[in-house]
């Protein structure tokens, strides 16, 4: 469990805590990285590297739900662990809405977190090659020309029932010229048809902001 996405962070003030479970989840395979703070590991972290965050949700200073908060504005891929003596309710309702993948009470068992650290490292490799994808689109989408960029709002705004002659008469060019375009955009873009254009479009914009 040493790749690039199997990294566990450990984040919590509590020294005798962020000891035990880094020690804990070492033995277990786990390559793991302490931080005492929300704000060291913010200024710390490599957001090249993926992996999950066994946090605590009551530390002074930037607390868990807030860091939550930080690292889903920039789509970061991590997934989060909560961890938390006096925690209620309305914070573990928040947590989750914000996407964690559990909300634990200390004490809580050593192989209940085990087994929410791997589902957690799964969930964000699915993040980070999804969001790979996402470049890797977007990078292609900066190849196309402004009237390309027009044609593909127009394709994928209704996919199905827009021809070529339809697309011509909305900009004012001929059918023949707008089948050049549509080629140009295919090539580009690396697809081989307007059905796998609309797929990929469709799972790029699930793994993050808008494309529009």
């Amino acid at each position: 469990m040493t790749d690039r996405t199997s990294v566990v962070y450990v984040v919590d003030d509590d020294q005798d805590i962020r000891s035990s479970l880094t020690r804990a989840l070492g033995q277990r395979g786990f390559d793991v990285v302490p931080y005492a703070s929300a704000a060291t590991f913010l200024s710390e972290y490599d957001e090249q590297t993926s992996g999950c965050i066994v946090l605590d949700y009551g530390m002074p200073g930037m607390n868990g739900l807030e860091l939550q908060a930080e690292l889903n504005r920039r789509g970061s891929p991590l997934a989060l662990i909560f961890i938390t003596g006096h925690g209620g309710v309305p914070e573990s309702v928040q947590a989750m809405k914000g996407g964690a993948v559990d909300f634990l009470e200390k004490p809580f068992r050593q192989s209940v977190l085990v087994e929410r650290i791997e589902a957690a490292l799964e969930i964000a490799s699915q993040r980070s090659e999804a969001l790979e994808v996402q470049r890797a689109f977007r990078a292609r989408l900066d190849r196309l020309t402004a009237r390309e960029e027009e044609l593909v709002a127009m394709m994928m705004a209704n996919p199905a029932e827009v021809s070529s002659k339809e697309i011509g008469n909305q900009l004012g060019i001929s059918p023949r010229t707008v089948d050049h375009h549509r080629a140009r955009i295919l090539e580009k873009l690396e697809v081989r048809s307007l059905v796998e254009l609309v797929d990929l479009v469709k799972r790029v914009e699930g793994a993050g902001p808008s494309l529009s």
